[in-house]
């Protein structure tokens, strides 16, 4: 079946989107054409806020409010400024601050190193992290990279680059999740909880 034109280009643009497949692409598209204009209009509006009225923490690299130079956490009097925690993306400042127990700064590298895609230490906000230790006051660096090969050999690279600086740098500790049976563990996860593992208090 043949589709106008406007359809098939919102479907293809759709199908550019992470996890979103043909299918799904289909279905949200025939969603919205069916869908009160109230919807679609409120889809575009925000879709056109979101690129204008956003822009990224001149220090952390986090996403903050467009005309702001610095975001929330990175203004706060209250965070630990000796502490800083290093992430793949924005989306995981969102999970740490969730737990709500942590309470340092944060750097996002905006990627991880990816030699197959092309992707570098000069293409990730690596210097920007080596400048603010290099500034002094950093005493602790948390490498929360995800637990893939990517991950891990981004967090390896930074922990070669960072050590010489005289700061400490620590891994998130890796393991089995909370209610988890060890039956249904992967064998990667279950030796990295028993490697990981620690002295009963």
């Amino acid at each position: 079946m043949l589709l106008p034109e406007s359809i098939q280009s919102l479907i293809s643009a759709l199908e550019r989107l992470p996890g979103i497949g043909p299918k799904s692409a289909s279905r949200l598209a025939f969603y919205l054409l069916r869908a009160s204009d109230e919807v679609a209009q409120d889809l575009s509006v925000a879709l056109a806020n979101l690129k204008a009225n956003t822009a990224f923490c001149q220090e952390c690299f986090n996403i903050t409010e467009a005309g702001r130079p610095l975001c929330e956490v990175c203004e706060s009097p209250k965070r630990d400024s000796t502490l800083i925690c290093v992430v793949e993306e924005s989306l995981d400042v969102l999970a740490i601050e969730r737990t709500g127990g942590y309470q340092g700064k944060y750097h996002v590298l905006q990627g991880v190193l990816s030699p197959i895609e092309g992707i570098g230490p000069d293409d990730l906000k690596i210097k920007q992290l080596a400048a603010r230790v290099a500034n002094g006051g950093v005493k602790e660096i948390i490498l929360a990279t995800n637990p893939s090969m990517e991950g891990d050999a981004t967090a390896l690279y930074l922990r070669q680059q960072l050590e010489p600086m005289g700061v400490k740098v620590t891994r998130l500790a890796r393991g089995l999740p909370v209610g988890g049976d060890l039956e249904y563990a992967d064998q990667n996860t279950l030796l990295r909880a028993l490697s990981g593992r620690q002295e009963m208090n």
